[in-house]
């Protein structure tokens, strides 16, 4: 699923079918979570999915393009979160972007909130993201907390993927999970390698298919 050379249609359709995905497995439920996609570099426009839609359903029609300020160009209403996936776009690169709303990445974000970011390390799984070529790697999510006002945290969520340039998503407390890549391709892959472990890291915590875990 490129993200380069398509056209918007068919990176609608390669969104849709990812948020339907999503959707399936428990990810993005009632009207969670938001996903979006690069039309253009320069200038920066997005394709993101519309606010309040039912992602079990979506389709690339309701998809709604904006610009690089988050204004829709179009008809529709794009997610409240559109300003966040723009600053993710700008802060490390990424061309595809995917929000959910897990019930292991939720539980975790509140877990790790105090140390500023979950560590992940040790699991064969991890080299399913880009770049990783051994599961002796510590995969850092860093943790932020949740606005209703992505435009005025844009900035600092810039800033601060930029200080880690090797991260694949973060978390948002009490909220879900961030990941990005290079196109829908490595998004998806990206998707489900972080909630497979982030499931695996909860139930390992709880006692629940691993370890218990001890502080």
């Amino acid at each position: 699923m490129p993200t380069a050379g398509t056209t918007s249609r068919e990176l609608g359709e390669g969104l849709a079918a990812i948020a339907r995905a999503a959707y399936a497995r428990g990810w993005a439920l009632g009207t969670s979570g938001n996903f979006s996609a690069v039309l253009e570099a320069q200038p920066l426009r997005l394709l993101v999915t519309p606010s309040g839609a039912d992602k079990g359903a979506l389709r690339a029609e309701q998809m709604v393009s904006v610009d690089g300020a988050g204004r829709p160009e179009g008809g529709g209403a794009p997610s409240a979160e559109t300003s966040l996936h723009l600053a993710i776009v700008r802060g490390c690169g990424a061309r595809a972007v995917s929000h959910t709303h897990s019930v292991w990445s939720t539980l975790l974000s509140e877990q790790a909130a105090a140390e500023g970011g979950l560590a992940i390390e040790g699991y064969e799984m991890l080299k399913g993201l880009s770049g990783v070529a051994t599961h002796v790697q510590r995969e850092w999510l860093p943790v932020i907390e949740n606005s209703q006002d992505w435009a005025a945290e844009a900035r600092g969520v810039e800033a601060l993927l930029r200080r880690h340039p090797a991260a694949h998503g973060l978390l948002i407390r009490r909220h879900g999970l961030y990941t990005w890549g290079r196109d829908l391709d490595e998004l998806k892959r990206h998707l489900e390698v972080l909630e497979f472990l982030l499931e695996v890291v909860g139930r390992a915590r709880t006692g629940d298919g691993g370890e218990p875990w001890r502080s």
